[in-house]
């Protein structure tokens, strides 16, 4: 039996007080099995991001336990949750957050230099196709490539998991497809588990599971049977 990478329980997340109150994550419970490839999937505002952020070591639950495997991120210190990033976690996001004066190598040495079993900064632009393009700047890349280099910033850290929110939300089919691939090679080749954050139905077909969200709760868990690839699926 698969041992969680993430499991929650009774995880609230309220933003302000009183009547302005927003609740954001309204008591989910939820077990991620490692090495999955998982899909957040609903509207905006339905809790998608806010989960991430939690179990990602960048916010703190109102209510609730966040663990990663035997650790409760909710006990932690804000020193413990910076290591925990460190060490373990990955993220990428729809805006590429590139340093625009340091080239691909570069943006990805950034993260090598204080992860703790770091890959080369080349091979990890290797690994997501783009071998001929490390002394490139970000104004001399495409939106996919600039995305991938972010890709490979992240899992250089050789992280435990990589947060993916709305990776393809800025980019065209062919070019999120591409995108795509590289989440798959990253779960199949490091063995992450990979959660993807998305409005787009369509990329749940790739997942191992699918977990619906809704008015800061969880309608649904579906695990797939069969995985199609990102060429397969509809955009």
């Amino acid at each position: 039996m698969k041992k969680n990478t993430f499991s929650t329980k009774g995880l609230t997340k309220v933003y302000g007080e009183g009547r302005s109150a927003v609740h954001a994550l309204r008591g989910v419970d939820l077990d991620i099995p490692e090495g999955e490839i998982v899909v957040l999937l609903g509207p905006s505002g339905s809790g998608k991001s806010t989960l991430l952020n939690i179990i990602g070591g960048l916010d703190r639950a109102t209510e609730g336990d966040a663990f990663f495997q035997d650790q409760n991120l909710s006990e932690m210190t804000d020193k413990q949750l910076t290591r925990y990033r460190r060490d373990h976690v990955g993220f990428v996001f729809q805006f590429y957050n590139l340093m625009p004066s340091l080239t691909a190598h570069e943006n990805v040495e950034l993260v090598t230099e204080i992860a703790r079993d770091p890959m080369d900064p080349d091979e990890a632009l290797a690994m997501v196709g783009l071998r001929e393009r490390v002394d490139h700047f970000p104004a001399q890349l495409s939106g996919g490539e600039q995305q991938r280099v972010a890709i490979a910033r992240a899992v250089a850290k050789n992280p435990t998991v990589l947060f993916c929110d709305e990776p393809t939300g800025a980019l065209d089919s062919t070019t999120g497809r591409a995108v795509l691939n590289v989440l798959k090679d990253v779960n199949e080749k490091l063995g992450a588990t990979v959660l993807i954050v998305t409005h787009a139905a369509s990329q749940a077909a790739m997942a191992d599971r699918v977990i619906h969200f809704a008015d800061g709760a969880i309608r649904e868990v579906v695990v797939n049977k069969k995985k199609l690839t990102p060429e397969e699926i509809d955009w």
